[in-house]
């Protein structure tokens, strides 16, 4: 079972489960079905609802959960916390007590937005201390997923991109592509280095877990280390555009709600080592988005 199944990774993991033909998948989001897959059951969820959560997973009983479902915009979170707590915090709770009913295996999709970015990349054992609101929700819900009566794993990542159907939402890449193509001059900071991560990859990543019924916490992201200058660059670059129109600049210039970790992204050895986990490089990331690219626009 797969909450937040019409968002992005929701999307990726539906489909590459369904792929594999080897689960019955449900996926769970707020209103209607969003997904072009076919061959899973589609379930209507408000995980804010305490006795909806209890219903539906106590209906299906499944045997893992994967909890994508969050608030994840940073500014809104830090504006909105009420809304954040909602669903950040509160909602898992209600998906763990129920997991646990059920004898789910829970996996919880978590950030790298629960570090202070001073002292990044950082491996597993590294000890949070976020910046922000946002951070400081992921962080709660992590300890309520350690604490949970059932088999549990947490799956941190950070800054994923990738294309999803129906949604509108972009990324650095699409950023950097659209923006360059119409001759508009950009301003890109390099003090903010992250290990960027294929939607792809994490949901490998989530599904390498779930077939192992792996516990504990895993570091799924891209490896290649790069600040957002170096990825507007790399992108620039990829689709022969003019990268004299990206200026480099800094954090200090622009001024957002909520604060950002300066320097995170992680160490994934032990995702290599336990799991078999190896993601695309940031340049292969980008090979495959101008694909969907083609392939959405055709």
């Amino acid at each position: 079972m797969i909450t937040g199944a019409n968002g992005l990774l929701g999307q990726k993991l539906v489909e590459q489960l369904v792929e594999s033909g080897e689960f019955v998948v449900i996926a769970t989001g707020k209103g209607p079905n969003r997904l072009s897959t076919e061959g899973f059951l589609y379930q209507s969820l408000d995980i804010t609802n305490r006795e909806e959560v209890d219903q539906v997973i106590g209906e299906i009983a499944p045997d893992t959960i994967i909890h994508g479902a969050a608030m994840t915009n940073v500014d809104q979170c830090e504006l909105n916390q009420e809304a954040c707590v909602e669903v950040n915090v509160k909602a898992t709770e209600y998906l763990v007590r129920a997991a646990e009913k059920v004898k789910a295996h829970f996996v919880f999709v978590s950030t790298d937005f629960i570090f202070s970015g001073n002292d990044g990349p950082y491996d597993e054992e590294a000890t949070p201390d976020p910046v922000n609101f946002y951070g400081e929700t992921k962080l709660t819900g992590e300890e309520l997923v350690k604490n949970a009566q059932t088999t549990w794993a947490i799956a941190r990542t950070v800054l994923v991109f990738g294309i999803a159907n129906d949604l509108s939402k972009t990324n650095i890449i699409l950023w950097v592509k659209s923006s360059l193509e119409a001759g508009k001059v950009i301003n890109v900071v390099d003090d903010q280095v992250r290990t960027p991560t294929l939607a792809e990859d994490l949901a490998l990543g989530c599904i390498l877990i779930a077939k192992q019924k792996a516990e504990g916490i895993f570091n799924i992201s891209g490896s290649d280390l790069l600040s957002a200058y170096d990825m507007a660059m790399q992108t620039a670059d990829y689709f022969g555009l003019d990268k004299t129109l990206i200026n480099k600049t800094d954090s200090t210039r622009f001024t957002q709600p909520a604060k950002r970790p300066l320097k995170t992204g992680f160490s994934i050895e032990k995702a290599r080592k336990q799991l078999g986990y190896e993601p695309k490089t940031f340049r292969a990331g980008i090979g495959i988005l101008a694909k969907q690219i083609i392939l959405a626009s055709s």
